[in-house]
């Protein structure tokens, strides 16, 4: 049998054409990487950090065949034209993911459309990047790392993820093939828990700015792309912002929606405290009530009022001065001093939470 080869003469493969699956190869648990090929030879030319709609024939409601419409990252790299690949992991509540994993093998075709995206290092060109991702999260920044790769020039790149475990670590080897042989691809991985029998010598803990700042002491140098679930995007928003990163530098790609356009990206709205803003904390064991800014902590506005919190560290990594709020909200940016529970209970750090507003603690 003939084996298929790039048709320069063919134009490349573009929107509403049938793919054909190639290759299928299990990453981890429920994890794995989905390779096609156009059946008439058509190459592929994108973005790295692009995406493509795939139209899967499941039916979501009652398990019959139908059609769903589901956006994958593109893993691969448009260097390498003759296939183009996704990689995807299935949670609880997947679909089309789990239809994929469990039905889709080499020689199905499958309706894609695209690829489409603005979440690309191509669209901000500069001398150090930071990438920054958890979960799946890693595919675009495996797709623009291994572009990166294959140019000959590899850039200053610092590749930050996050991932439950080392073994659930997505394209880890392939990672740190690009790492051994290069100065400029800087590997730093940082898991929940490690595993059974297995020495772990990275980084262990939630991302913290404490941690972001050894793994990349320059970051105010770097153009950064962060991609994975929303709260761990939101988290690194908030480091970044607290560090006094220029966000206008930040670029983010969202599991749950797939921006086609500059027009259609949300506008990003954190509430962060602001300069010059009033707020007034109640300090309701000592009957004291002490207007501030958003800016000012509680722990030092305590401490301008007399009050004694006991403190350590001052940058949310002790828990020393964990208190109780009582009410209103403040902005709290921790370096795993405090876990999910007592933020759950109430609790906060009283060196690293700012007012927004009025609010009450039990000091």
């Amino acid at each position: 049998m003939a084996k298929k080869s790039l048709n320069w003469e063919v134009a490349p493969w573009n929107d509403s054409q049938m793919l054909e699956c190639a290759m299928v190869v299990p990453e981890n648990d429920d994890t794995a990487s989905f390779t096609f090929r156009a059946p008439n030879g058509a190459w592929f030319d994108y973005q790295p950090g692009q995406f493509i709609t795939l139209d899967l024939p499941v039916d979501p409601k009652k398990g019959a065949k139908g059609n769903v419409q589901r956006t994958y990252t593109i893993s691969s790299s448009p260097s390498r034209p003759l296939s183009i690949s996704i990689t995807v992991k299935a949670q609880s509540t997947s679909i089309g993911t789990r239809w994929m994993l469990d039905n889709l093998k080499p020689g199905m075709q499958i309706k894609a459309f695209g690829p489409a995206g603005i979440f690309s290092f191509h669209r901000h060109p500069a001398q150090k990047y930071l990438m920054i991702s958890a979960g799946s999260g890693i595919t675009p920044m495996m797709s623009m790392t291994t572009w990166a790769w294959d140019s000959g020039q590899m850039p200053d790149i610092v590749f930050v993820h996050a991932a439950k475990r080392p073994s659930e670590i997505i394209f880890r080897e392939r990672l740190e093939q690009f790492a051994n042989r290069v100065p400029g691809l800087q590997l730093r991985f940082t898991v929940e828990e490690s595993d059974p029998f297995r020495a772990w010598p990275g980084y262990k803990g939630r991302l913290s700015q404490i941690m972001l700042g050894l793994m990349a002491p320059d970051y105010l140098e770097r153009e950064v792309f962060c991609c994975g679930p929303e709260p761990f995007m939101q988290a690194v928003r908030e480091m970044l912002q607290s560090l006094g990163y220029d966000m206008s530098r930040y670029h983010q790609e969202s599991f749950g929606l797939a921006v086609s356009t500059e027009a259609d990206a949300p506008v990003i709205d954190d509430v962060t405290p602001g300069e010059g803003v009033k707020a007034e904390i109640t300090f309701a064991d000592s009957g004291l009530v002490v207007g501030c800014g958003e800016t000012d902590t509680v722990l030092a506005v305590a401490k301008r009022s007399g009050l004694n919190i006991p403190s350590g560290c001052t940058f949310g990594l002790c828990g020393t001065c964990k208190i109780k709020k009582l009410s209103g909200e403040v902005h709290m940016v921790h370096n795993g001093g405090i876990s999910d529970d007592d933020i759950a209970e109430g609790y906060i750090l009283a060196c690293c939470s700012n007012p927004m507003g009025k609010i009450s603690v039990a000091v």
